[in-house]
């Protein structure tokens, strides 16, 4: 930042000060923000990988996601077909299963707290969950840095559905509200194209900053809190002092995420004059207020219909934050095990998911009701025509000689594997060669139960981190050391 921004600048009142500390410390995921140094000492020579998770509720019908054979892909399944189009970009990954243990949670719980963090044991008791970091957390860690958040995670999970977990087993919260998403990825800053052919080669000639810019990112206000706690410190007793040195610890942090969120800044002015080749993907029927979010959340499960366009919406937020390099890391945990799908089901009289999915499933599946099973078919290829069409947008997106799919590594998946609970051979589908590290247009078949922490431990790979995830390694089923063999 230019000094003469805060020059002649007079101090903040009481009541201005403690507005504008507040606005300080509630500035949200700045820390992910691209540190000051990155435009001249940072690389890039083509578009980053994202990761995208894809997952909804019910597992699936396997007979109609998993193809017949191994090998290059030819007729796609029935549940798969919308992908048609799409089928070189396609990597089916069969035969994969979750075996962590669960105490103290109901079935959908077990699900869901071994879904992304696969550990071997997970457990509530007195209302905390326990168990581990999720596979989306790992990579933003070590990606975050580079982008304004470090990740996102969109949808509708409720207090079975949660799949994102920090260190220590933490519950991320889903943002479901589709017009509060936007909204804390466009804070402060306008959506643009980063120019990536650009940014590898003017990166040392950053932007000056916008002239509010030290009013926008409460500057001035992390310069009087320091200054005055300076002062402070030498009128103090040694107790005091050290609580007074715990707070500016915080302050401090948070003066490292706007030296961040600024060199964030300079290189999206530069795109702003000088955007990439796509046009922006703006999402369609953006909510205009909060509350209008809100209805739209509450009636999903209702009516197909807004269940649909909320899918829609959601998936294009996926796509803006991908291509406005809002994230590299994105989770939409999506569907729902209570809904109703009135017209997708059009067998029997049986709307509500949950009724199907236990009456369409059973240890054998011949003992399931046939007809309640065609209704489970027929959501889950209603869900991806869904993805399908967030997937298509990718496509279509040009980032300079390659496409944002081609720069992405999109898992379509279920937390569990069939609506009757079950955790052997998970529905998982890659979607997007991750930069040409994966070969696609193929179905790998794996062992039975092979861990589900195998193909995380290769996408953590491509994202740049090494070594085991999860019960890779430890899982009573472990298998092809930890790694899936033959992706590329």
């Amino acid at each position: 930042m230019q000094a003469e921004s805060n020059h002649h600048r007079p101090a903040p009142g009481r009541r201005t000060f403690l507005r504008s500390v507040g606005a300080t410390l509630a500035l949200p995921f700045l820390d992910s923000s691209l540190p000051r140094q990155a435009f001249a000492a940072a690389s890039v020579t083509r578009p980053p990988l994202r990761m995208g998770i894809f997952t909804v509720t019910g597992g699936t019908v396997i007979e109609s996601w998993k193809p017949e054979t191994e090998g290059a892909l030819g007729k796609l399944p029935s549940i798969l077909r919308p992908l048609e189009s799409l089928k070189d970009q396609l990597l089916v990954v069969s035969g994969l299963g979750q075996h962590g243990h669960a105490e103290g949670v109901n079935a959908h719980e077990h699900c869901a707290f071994v879904h992304l963090t696969c550990q071997d044991k997970v457990k509530k008791e007195n209302g905390k969950i326990f168990t581990g970091v999720s596979v989306d957390q790992v990579a933003a860690k070590h990606v975050g840095d580079a982008s304004f958040l470090p990740s996102m995670e969109l949808g509708l999970g409720n207090h079975e559905t949660r799949y994102n977990f920090r260190e220590g087993g933490i519950p991320i919260p889903y943002e479901g509200n589709p017009r509060l998403a936007f909204d804390r990825m466009f804070r402060n800053r306008p959506a643009i194209v980063p120019n990536w052919d650009r940014r590898a080669s003017h990166q040392s000639s950053p932007a000056a900053l916008p002239a509010d810019s030290a009013k926008t990112y409460d500057r001035s206000v992390l310069d009087l809190v320091l200054n005055e706690a300076r002062s402070l410190k030498e009128k103090l007793g040694r107790e005091d002092q050290q609580k007074l040195e715990q707070y500016l610890y915080s302050v401090r942090d948070i003066e490292t995420r706007l030296d961040r969120a600024e060199a964030r800044l300079r290189l999206e002015m530069l795109d702003r004059d000088d955007p990439g080749p796509s046009d922006l993907h703006h999402p369609n029927k953006l909510p205009e207020t909060r509350s209008e979010g809100e209805k739209m959340m509450h009636a999903v499960g209702q009516n197909p219909e807004i269940h649909g366009e909320y899918i829609r919406l959601m998936s294009d937020l996926m796509v803006l934050a991908f291509q406005t390099d809002t994230t590299r890391v994105c989770t939409l945990g999506l569907g729902s095990d209570g809904a109703l799908f009135p017209g997708v089901v059009t067998v029997g009289y049986e709307h509500h998911a949950h009724t199907l999915e236990h009456q369409g499933n059973a240890g054998n599946i011949k003992d399931a009701d046939p007809i309640s099973r065609e209704g489970c078919r027929q959501i889950h290829a209603w869900y991806t025509m869904l993805f399908a069409e967030m997937v298509q947008k990718m496509a279509a997106i040009d980032e300079g000689g390659s496409t944002l799919l081609d720069n992405c590594m999109i898992l379509y998946t279920s937390y569990m594997s069939d609506g009757g609970h079950g955790r052997r051979d998970y529905p998982n589908l890659l979607v997007g060669n991750a930069g040409g590290t994966l070969k696609t247009g193929r179905h790998l078949a794996f062992q039975p139960e092979t861990p589900v922490a195998n193909l995380y431990v290769e996408m953590l790979d491509r994202m740049g981190v090494n070594g085991p995830f999860g019960n890779s390694l430890t899982s009573e089923k472990a298998a092809y050391n930890g790694r899936l063999p033959g992706l590329v």
